[in-house]
């Protein structure tokens, strides 16, 4: 590897110093706000801190300012107010530096079409400063390392939709960035394809690699994550592992109703009527009801419907989930 490589010069021959070892601060945003024109705040007076070798996810619905925020972090957004760092970086202050230290994987595919699979990593090598031999030896590593081997003179768009995302993460860490950024990483994948970039990810997980993922899938935020911030509105109304963010909610048991008749009736009863229940709402046409513990509840939903005239034609028992959370702080679904 040239020492270009090793210190992370960008193009522009600007070299980008490693973030402080002794730092387990990788991103740290400061009262961070984007206003786009209209008024419209995407993000609003955001503090945020990401330490090193986490996988931390940004969990909201569409519009709720989760691309701004990776966008305004990885230089491609520019802030309305307030500071982002990453690697100790001064993200504005120094455009360049911090590219050197991030790794992008946006929404849409951005590979050089005109490229092969080979091609689009060699060329990637080369651009941040690694020499030819370098970049060969490192290109077939990932090549080796994302099982896109057998796929190294194929055409780009003759890729499926997983194999290009596979190699947009390969040539995202081409460069041992210190934070990889993964927007939407599995929108529009098939279920396989969502299990084996899930798999790569852990692999860089546990090889130490810092992850800032965006997503609307809870499953993904759960599965993944180790902290994660639920955002809605250009806000941050929850922050922490998954399991603590699942026991704020201070149930064991959520009961999903879907029935015919008067709903709101329903749930207006349910936890007068119902041992151990700490609430009911209507969201998205079905009853939700938490409880805490399960005995004799079925049962008593039912026989409660019977008394209202309303027609239970589903019940659903489960553990709380993150979209369980999102409910209880918005009072409507993730999927809004």
């Amino acid at each position: 590897m040239t020492e270009a490589a090793t210190t992370g010069a960008t193009a522009d021959g600007a070299a980008a110093p490693a973030s402080d070892p002794a730092s387990d601060e990788v991103i740290r945003t400061v009262s961070l706000t984007k206003v786009y024109p209209g008024g419209v705040r995407a993000v609003d007076d955001l503090d945020l801190t990401v330490s090193r070798g986490e996988i931390f996810g940004l969990l909201g619905p569409n519009g709720a300012g989760k691309t701004t925020t990776a966008g305004m972090l990885t230089t491609r957004v520019v802030p309305t107010s307030g500071k982002a760092y990453v690697g100790g970086v001064d993200v504005w202050a120094h455009p360049a530096r911090a590219k050197a230290l991030i790794g992008v994987v946006p929404q849409t595919n951005t590979l050089d079409r005109a490229l092969t699979v080979w091609e689009n990593l060699y060329h990637h090598a080369r651009f941040f400063g690694f020499g030819a031999r370098e970049s060969r030896a490192q290109t077939d590593l990932l090549l080796e390392q994302f099982k896109l081997t057998e796929r190294a003179r194929t055409p780009v768009p003759a890729l499926s939709g997983g194999l290009a995302q596979r190699l947009m993460v390969a040539r995202a860490v081409m460069h041992r960035p210190s934070v990889l950024f993964l927007d939407e990483p599995t929108a529009g994948l098939d279920p396989q394809s969502r299990i084996a970039l899930g798999e790569i990810l852990g692999a860089l997980h546990r090889a130490g690699q810092t992850i800032l993922l965006t997503t609307h899938y809870m499953e993904e935020a759960d599965g993944l994550c180790d902290r994660l911030a639920i955002i809605d509105h250009g806000h941050v109304l929850a922050l922490g592992t998954p399991a603590q963010l699942k026991a704020s909610t201070g149930i064991d048991t959520l009961v999903t109703v879907t029935a015919e008749g008067d709903l709101q009736t329903l749930a207006d009863r349910l936890p007068g009527r119902v041992e151990g229940a700490t609430g009911a709402s209507v969201v998205d046409g079905v009853v939700r009801l938490g409880v805490k513990g399960t005995r004799g509840v079925l049962p008593a939903v039912v026989s409660l419907a019977d008394e209202l005239g309303v027609t239970v034609t589903d019940l659903a028992v489960n553990e709380p989930t993150l979209e369980t959370v999102f409910i209880d702080l918005t009072g409507k679904d993730l999927r809004e």
